[in-house]
């Protein structure tokens, strides 16, 4: 047996720039914001294997691959592609997804036989400004199918990062022997959680858990929240100013939109800016899917989720999972994981990489 040799894993996230480019090579362009540090005995590199038509070849070997961690060959230690699925499903059910929960409830047929196969397990968790175990892991199709029926919508936060966190802790004591996924189905934006995105990667990273995002969208699910009661105006009637030869009533007041009478249009608008904002913020759905291994799929409807739920299924009994032991232990810094088939015409795609502090000789 290869002895194992220890590696300090560093991921270092940008607070901006995550969607999946090269980290920088120069100190000063080096984000500082978030270090990550935990020790780990051998790296993981999820790999999905396809034709030029974007076909999923499956039956491949470990001799078949090469994997190349900062250009130089490493030896493969296992294949692990056909374990059973451990899986936890996590939904957001905050007051803004009630429009979304049905068709999420219609998915329990096609989340068994697509994504957890005949001898996978799943959880199911339900989050707002709770954590909600609806499901405990099972096989049995018809209490996977009740808990996505208790389903329903919460309070107006979305507590992502700290489900997260609960997820990882449920798969941590899963069987060793089991792949571990989080398909995780919310808004990419996360509301009021105690937890840390650094925190929950750490979770996801020891716990070699593969996150798979189905992202909501939050401008559709913005113009559907029901509208909040709103506040009486502070403002007296009389001391309101309307038009000349207006009467000051309470009817003509709120047509003049005193008190609310906008309903779920403000909302709508808000949530325009915020977009514009999110462009230079942190998406801790995009950090979890980078650093997994994982996808992010959208929907905004049925069909869509639908498809999405097809994609996630046919990659994850698809897909590859090489481990091997680092021999660039001694090198400090980004490490580029690099896996090519040896066989034509084929493309691969896996995880672009990890920081790793140097080790002694």
């Amino acid at each position: 047996m290869n002895k194992l040799l220890p590696l300090l894993l560093v991921l270092n996230l940008p607070g901006l720039n995550l969607a999946g480019q090269e980290p920088a090579k120069s100190k000063k362009d080096e984000p500082k914001d978030l270090v990550i540090r935990t020790r780990v005995n051998v790296v993981i590199a999820p790999t999905t294997v396809l034709t030029k038509d974007g076909g999923y070849v499956n039956g491949l070997e470990p001799r078949d691959f090469q994997l190349l961690d900062n250009g130089k060959p490493q030896d493969i230690n296992e294949d692990v592609s056909f374990i059973p699925i451990s899986l936890v499903v996590l939904v957001q059910s905050s007051a803004q997804t009630e429009k979304v929960l049905p068709s999420i409830q219609k998915m329990g047929a096609m989340l068994e036989g697509l994504v957890l196969g005949e001898q996978g397990e799943a959880a199911i968790v339900a989050f707002d400004h709770r954590i909600q175990k609806l499901t405990d892991f099972t096989n049995d199709g018809i209490k996977f199918r009740d808990g996505l029926g208790k389903l329903k919508p919460g309070s107006y936060t979305s507590r992502m990062t700290d489900a997260v966190i609960e997820a990882a802790r449920m798969l941590k004591n899963r069987p060793a022997n089991r792949r571990k996924v989080i398909l995780l189905i919310s808004e990419t934006k996360d509301g009021g959680s105690e937890g840390r995105v650094r925190d929950a990667l750490l979770d996801i990273q020891f716990g070699n858990i593969i996150v798979y995002p189905v992202n909501m969208s939050r401008w559709l699910n913005k113009l559907n929240v029901p509208a909040q009661a709103p506040r009486p105006s502070p403002v007296p009637v009389a001391a309101r100013p309307l038009p000349a030869g207006m009467p000051q009533t309470p009817n003509s007041a709120m047509q003049m939109g005193y008190g609310g009478t906008f309903g779920s249009v403000l909302p709508a608008i808000q949530e325009i800016f915020t977009a514009a904002k999110a462009i230079f913020v942190d998406n801790p759905q995009e950090v979890y899917s980078k650093y997994s291994g994982g996808t992010e799929q959208n929907f905004t409807g049925l069909k869509g989720l639908e498809e999405a739920i097809v994609k996630i299924g046919e990659e994850l009994h698809s897909q590859y999972l090489l481990s091997y032991n680092p021999n660039t232990a001694t090198e400090g810094g980004w490490h580029t994981i690099q896996v090519v088939v040896k066989k034509p015409g084929l493309e691969v795609r896996t995880r672009r990489g990890y920081w790793a502090a140097a080790q002694p000789n």
